[in-house]
């Protein structure tokens, strides 16, 4: 395609990372255009499928987009030993407090 012979495998692997992390092109798009990307929705998706080159600093961007939406993704967490202390006193606390559940039921009483 382009003139850079790492935009293929660039390509591959960006694609390959928007199934992993369930991310659209739609989604991406946007993010991208909010980072002050240059191409169109239809130019990003003719790109990732090879249909399209586009220049090293727009395909950062891409990059950059992705990278940045699946930093946010919530991710489980291996816990730590103190974090089941943690949850149970939390849940003694709600309990001597009426909390969630406790407040749920009040309210249903009324």
């Amino acid at each position: 395609m382009g003139f850079d012979p790492n935009e293929p495998e660039q390509r591959r692997r960006l694609r390959a990372a928007l199934r992993a992390a369930d991310i659209s092109v739609s989604e991406l798009w946007l993010k991208y255009f909010s980072l002050s990307g240059d191409a169109g929705e239809y130019e990003v998706e003719a790109y990732l499928q090879g249909l399209l080159s586009l220049p090293a600093v727009q395909r950062d961007l891409l990059a950059l987009a992705a990278n940045e939406m699946i930093d946010e993704l919530p991710r489980p967490r291996a816990p730590y030993s103190d974090d089941f202390d943690r949850e149970a006193e939390e849940l003694d606390n709600r309990d001597e407090s009426g909390g969630a559940a406790g407040g749920r039921a009040a309210e249903a009483d009324e």
